[in-house]
């Protein structure tokens, strides 16, 4: 097979580019309702906007828990050639994803505006973030099925047509935003129906082709049961990611509590902005990280492991040149980049601020990224969770929780790249760990 002997370089490229048009198309989509909100509605909605984060990384884990695992399953029921088995987690896919989606939306719903002053919601920004929060929860189920069947597509034999459906989303998006805001004038609401319908429209297109009895993979009667097996693989498997997420979670409530108790509404929105800007770049890397993950996990499985150290440190100089450019463009040219969002003076100083120190040290996070994600693509899951979790809660949680009182705004601010330094140091002693026994493995081979 070509991945254990074709050039790592050309593998690389030919397996990232589709990942990485994908993951940055999902960063614009977010990035295009926080710059039409900013000039559409105003910089208080910015900061509406930045309060649904800790909801909608829930959402995402929740997503994930069964997207990824089903994802998972699809690929070795596949390779085991048990098409039966892999039409069944499709059906339970639906299914899963439809019931975790009610249950999400009817929970939240209930209790959206006390959770959204826990959050650091104030008299002023919670109109914002409830208008917006109710229209994403009653699409949540639409966005669960959309991501859910994605992830199958992909796994399928099909990531390309799942590229396009997430690239569709993005267009779709762009063009409704500024019509609902701008030419209905719906408001903060408007970017909202953007997302949603934008999402339905996809949807329809991944249930076209799954109708399609021709495809491998497709609707048909009983397959729709759950099975007690297959959700407890789904659910394993997704267990990783949505734990990830979960403290993604904690980690964006503890940060708005802190900017509001020390700096107040616009400096939750100045987060939100400084947020999406980390997120386009993070993205990038996730890309990288997706097109290495099947080369070095089969040349792992082939025992060819001077070609895993390889392909793991060609990602690594390509994701921290990325994270680089991120560095030099936030450090050089912070007001360009954060007039797209909004015009608002006060908002625009503050988020300067942020990004000065948010990236100080981000070009250590594309190291951080790919070398966490070395240890999924060979099969350490335990050791890449401990990676992920030790950067947020051994790390980042405490920070958040000592530095503001001292530091003020700045102690929130900080506490990221103290958080990302100190998790790249862990993963580099941890890394060079594993790499040298590679070495020693390689010489008795």
């Amino acid at each position: 097979m070509i991945l254990g002997t074709e050039r790592i370089s050309k593998l690389l490229t030919q397996y990232a580019i589709p990942a990485i048009i994908a993951m940055t198309a999902s960063s614009l989509y977010n990035m295009a309702d926080s710059i039409f909100i900013g000039h559409g509605v105003g910089a208080l909605a910015i900061s509406g906007l930045a309060l649904t984060f800790p909801l909608m990384n829930l959402a995402a884990a929740f997503g994930s828990l069964v997207g990824v695992g089903a994802s998972t399953l699809v690929s070795v029921k596949l390779g085991q050639k048990d098409y039966e088995g892999a039409n069944h987690v499709l059906g339970n896919v639906l299914m899963l994803n439809v019931l975790l989606g009610l249950a999400f939306t009817v929970v939240f719903l209930l209790f959206l505006d006390p959770i959204l002053y826990f959050f650091g919601a104030s008299e002023q920004t919670l109109p914002y973030a409830h208008d917006y929060m109710v229209v994403i929860l009653i699409g949540n189920v639409i966005t669960h099925l959309y991501l859910g069947l994605n992830s199958v597509l992909r796994s399928s034999g099909f990531p390309k047509m799942a590229m396009y459906a997430t690239l569709a989303s993005v267009v779709i998006n762009c063009v409704l935003n500024p019509l609902f805001i701008f030419g209905f004038g719906w408001g903060i609401k408007g970017s909202a129906w953007a997302t949603v319908i934008s999402q339905v429209i996809s949807l329809v297109w991944q249930l076209v082709h799954f109708s399609n009895p021709s495809q491998l993979l497709h609707f048909q009667k009983g397959i729709y049961r759950m099975k007690t097996e297959l959700v407890k693989g789904i659910l394993y498997v997704g267990l990783s990611p949505f734990l990830m997420n979960l403290c993604a979670c904690l980690v964006v409530i503890l940060i708005n509590r802190g900017l509001k108790a020390h700096g107040g509404d616009m400096a939750i929105g100045a987060y939100g902005i400084v947020n999406r800007i980390v997120f386009l770049f993070i993205m990038i890397v996730m890309g990288f990280n997706q097109g290495m993950q099947p080369i070095a996990g089969y040349n792992y499985g082939a025992r060819l492991y001077p070609r895993v150290t390889e392909v793991t440190k060609l990602t690594m100089k390509w994701a921290v040149g990325v994270t680089t450019a991120g560095f030099l463009c936030c450090q050089l040219f912070p007001t360009l980049i954060v007039r797209m969002f909004t015009s608002d003076a006060e908002l625009i100083a503050t988020s300067v601020y942020g990004l000065h120190v948010v990236f100080a040290v981000f070009p250590v996070v594309g190291f951080q990224m790919v070398a966490t994600n070395f240890f999924v693509s060979i099969g350490m899951s335990k050791k890449a969770i401990f990676l992920s979790l030790t950067r947020q809660m051994l790390f980042l949680v405490p920070c958040l929780l000592l530095l503001p009182p001292w530091l003020g705004t700045l102690g929130v601010w900080i506490s990221i790249p103290i958080a990302d330094l100190t998790a790249a140091i862990a993963t580099a002693i941890l890394f060079r760990m594993t790499t040298a026994r590679f070495a020693a493995q390689s010489g008795k081979d």
